[in-house]
């Protein structure tokens, strides 16, 4: 396996600047997501590690070798794509063996080689079939065992569960993270989606306009996100903006959030607690529910306060007692208070 770095990686489209100084690093038998906004360089940053995308300026490493004048079928990298691109006249072993023929690995080897990988991948009985005859989630499956048959250095794989519906989306993030673990190979993850990338990432590196904005392990990113845009990117967030006193953050309506040491704070939906009669809780201020939304065992609250929308998020049953809507009291913990850059 092998660490693969980017530095000051640059690209640019006419006058996009699609990567701009680009740097970071994903480590050695690791699952890395990338995660941003439509443009915002995520897609971009995985080819130019494939080698598809040649940058202006910055350069890429796999495991300390620079790699800008290797061309992409010498760069052991394996790859998956959105829509699988799987050959449609060929069997589900005779995909996943191509790469080794193009490399000219002995039959024999091949044939081995093809029944341990659709085995690693749960496929074994399926190795005659053709790809309409299997579901989406198995098409992933040999589209995964194609790539990492060639055993690659690193694996890259760009929104390869996005055509999947919610359910099997689900299933195949197990599999995924299963079979990466069972390999041990160094992974890169392009996704939209933050549950899946907080499902299944080690760290994650949040892009905008073509900049890394914040990287690290999920639960400290979620946690500790440092500006707006991350924390309301990666999950929600209620923001509440205010004047700066030496004892907190005093808000619009003249709520003091204790403690605070930004001008802008956010809290987690997940934190946010909502009661007909006034609380005890040092922080507390008056909205009115909007809005009860009903998904199961968890429901959500949409509320109005001084003109901003806020969101509760609970277990449904916790709000069986609230009116469907009217004026309510919230409040939250000072730990649960998130400090906000800029």
């Amino acid at each position: 396996m092998a660490e693969v770095r980017v530095e000051g990686l640059t690209k640019t489209y006419g006058t996009a600047r699609a990567l701009d100084a680009v740097t970071l690093a994903f480590p050695d038998g690791g699952f890395f997501g990338l995660l941003g906004p439509s443009g915002s360089g995520k897609t971009t940053l995985l080819r130019a590690i494939a080698g598809f995308v040649e940058p202006e300026a910055g350069r890429v490493l796999i495991g300390d070798a620079p790699v800008e004048n290797v061309p992409v079928e010498a760069r052991e990298i394996g790859m998956v794509f959105q829509s699988y691109a799987l050959f449609p006249n060929m069997t589900v072993a005779q995909n996943v063996a191509f790469g080794l023929e193009v490399r000219k690995v002995p039959a024999a080897e091949r044939a081995r080689r093809v029944a341990e990988v659709l085995e690693l991948v749960r496929l074994g009985p399926y190795g005659a079939r053709k790809p309409h005859e299997l579901s989406g989630g198995q098409r992933q499956r040999v589209a995964m065992a194609r790539a990492i048959v060639t055993r690659p250095r690193v694996l890259l794989l760009d929104e390869p569960l996005s055509a999947l519906d919610k359910a099997l989306r689900v299933e195949m993030q197990i599999e995924l993270k299963r079979i990466q673990r069972e390999v041990g190979i160094t992974t890169i993850f392009v996704t939209h989606d933050q549950e899946e990338a907080l499902t299944l990432s080690d760290r994650i590196g949040i892009l905008r306009d073509g900049r890394l904005v914040r990287e690290g392990p999920p639960r400290a990113v979620y946690d500790d996100p440092r500006d707006a845009f991350t924390a309301r990117f990666l999950g929600e967030a209620n923001l509440f903006s205010g004047v700066l006193e030496p004892g907190g953050l005093r808000l619009g309506d003249g709520v003091l959030v204790a403690g605070a040491r930004t001008a802008t704070v956010a809290v987690r939906p997940e934190n946010l607690r909502i009661s007909l009669t006034e609380p005890p809780a040092p922080i507390r201020l008056r909205a009115r529910l909007r809005q009860r939304i009903f998904a199961g065992a968890m429901g959500t609250c949409v509320l109005d306060w001084q003109g901003e929308t806020l969101k509760a998020v609970g277990r449904d049953r916790d709000f069986a007692d609230l009116p469907a809507e009217g004026e309510v009291w919230l409040s939250w913990d000072a730990a649960d208070t998130i400090p906000l850059e800029g």
